[in-house]
């Protein structure tokens, strides 16, 4: 395997993943930019506050920025807040007003009042820290500290520039008296959305037009080169030839994709329990080729819209992806089929598993923009309960707040319970079942044409049956035999 092409796949992956990690980012900061538009704040719910107390405070706003915060980062430059407040008695009068910490607590000394220590949405709830005392506030508005204020009845609203320091909220009837019920909303206006969208933006796509050709360039190197199939070997010295058994499928399949995986016993009773932690080293690898196969392959759609081809080159890397994904998961959980380690490969060697797709001269352009979404829908709705996860599980309410309740749930599929049973039998039989082998067989011959179906690599569409067992039902075993030195037979 090339190196240099090995190293351009992985430093390629990362900034592509990287890129496209920033490309959504700003979309989604891009969103709350949309958002801002109206009315220029993020708005929450409004909720309803009481207490019998002469002022409802907010818990601590803390903006402290030091000398060193480059300028547009300090607190200044955050953005604006919004503050709405409406008295549930319509003749009531309401203040609301924001304040340095300390004035507050100074002005509010000996006053009887409440602190909103916990606040929660979804459901609502509020949590709050009664502060006694004896004093009787001065009206609200006739105090100088405020940095902004509103009074009046009916909805008050207040808007404020954020700056650097500790600030509070304060509610208040108008007349400083005790008993406030009022419907509080508080929104917030981001200035720094707005040069973030477009930083993450351009951010991204420099990564992106770094890192794509990176992944192309290394998987058309790893596709294009590797070493040849397995054919006939001499055995040196004797003159013999030794017809290695060929994992090449018939091209007679009534499909073109053709997944083989034969059972490779006598199986470990134990060693299934730990296979997870074995195969740690090709699920790095496989997190890597699986991103660059993503890419690979809306590269090649794209190849299809206008040329009718798909590369060969890409074709043969992602075929290799995907045959590297099967060996792994005939070793590990979705088969349990051999004990024998998985190579580090993408091209095709004796392995029990093997998995390969016929090439073909020429692809629909129309389809490449429908099949793998629209019309592998079907599929997709089966593979949801063969392979795809569910959950069965009991809850237990408490009957008032929280009727449903927590409790025991147990997730898998079709498949993970299968290869669970198989697992079980050949913990306490040493032997693995051949009918649930083969219907687990089928599953994932299943999977795989579904999967190369939607990666574009065919046009003929998959078929809903299980073709059970390790082969293709038309595809002949090939036997391994030799002759022996001594021309005695097969070996």
């Amino acid at each position: 395997m090339n190196v240099g092409r090995v190293i351009m796949l992985i430093v390629g992956t990362l900034l592509a993943l990287l890129g496209a990690a920033a490309a959504v980012g700003a979309l989604v900061l891009g969103w709350f930019v949309v958002l801002q538009r109206d009315g220029g704040f993020l708005t929450g719910p409004t909720e309803t506050f009481r207490t019998q107390t002469h002022a409802l405070v907010s818990e601590r706003l803390d903006l402290v920025t030091d000398d060193q915060t480059p300028s547009g980062l300090r607190g200044e430059d955050i953005g604006r807040l919004l503050v709405r407040a409406t008295a549930t008695d319509p003749t009531q009068a309401v203040f609301v007003g924001i304040a340095p910490v300390e004035d507050v607590e100074s002005y509010l000394s000996g006053v009887a009042h409440t602190v909103v220590t916990d606040l929660r949405f979804e459901p609502f709830d509020v949590t709050y820290q009664d502060v006694p005392g004896g004093n009787v506030p001065t009206a609200p508005a006739a105090q100088q500290f405020w940095v902004a204020s509103a009074e009046g009845t009916g909805t008050r609203q207040l808007e404020w520039d954020l700056r650097d320091g500790t600030w509070t909220v304060v509610v208040m009837n108008a007349d400083g008296s005790a008993g406030i019920g009022v419907d509080v909303q508080a929104g917030i206006h981001i200035d720094l959305l707005g040069p973030a969208v477009l930083a993450l933006l351009i951010l991204g796509l420099v990564l992106l037009v770094v890192g794509v050709p990176l992944v192309l360039v290394g998987a058309v190197g790893l596709g294009r080169h590797g070493p040849p199939p397995p054919g006939p070997v001499s055995a040196p010295g004797i003159g013999t030839t030794v017809a290695a058994t060929s994992p090449s499928p018939t091209p007679a399949a009534p499909y073109p994709v053709h997944l083989r995986g034969d059972l490779d016993e006598p199986i470990s009773r134990w060693l299934w329990l730990v296979k997870w932690a074995a195969a740690i080293p090709h699920f790095i690898v496989l997190f890597f080729l699986h991103t660059a196969f993503l890419v690979t392959t809306i590269a090649a759609g794209f190849a299809i819209l206008f040329t009718g081809r798909y590369p060969r080159a890409l074709f043969d890397f992602g075929v290799g992806v995907l045959r590297w994904t099967w060996r792994v998961a005939f070793y590990t959980y979705s088969a349990l089929g051999t004990d024998r380690y998985p190579p580090f490969g993408l091209h095709r060697t004796d392995y029990p598993a093997d998995f390969d797709v016929e090439y073909p001269e020429r692809l629909s352009r129309g389809l490449v923009l429908i099949k793998w979404w629209l019309l592998a829908i079907p599929h997709y709705i089966v593979l949801a309960v063969l392979v795809g996860g569910w959950s069965v599980g009991v809850a237990t309410g408490d009957g008032n707040d929280n009727p449903a309740g927590n409790g025991s749930w147990a997730f898998g599929s079709l498949l993970g319970v299968l290869v669970f049973f198989a697992a079980v039998a050949v913990l306490f039989t040493g032997t693995y079942p051949r009918g649930l082998f083969d219907f687990v067989m089928g599953i994932d011959r299943w999977l795989f044409r579904v999967w190369a179906y939607a990666a574009l690599m065919r046009d003929e569409y998959p078929p809903f049956r299980f073709d059970q067992g390790p082969r293709e039902p038309v595809e002949p075993s090939t036997v391994t035999s030799s002759t022996g030195p001594a021309g005695t037979g097969p070996a």
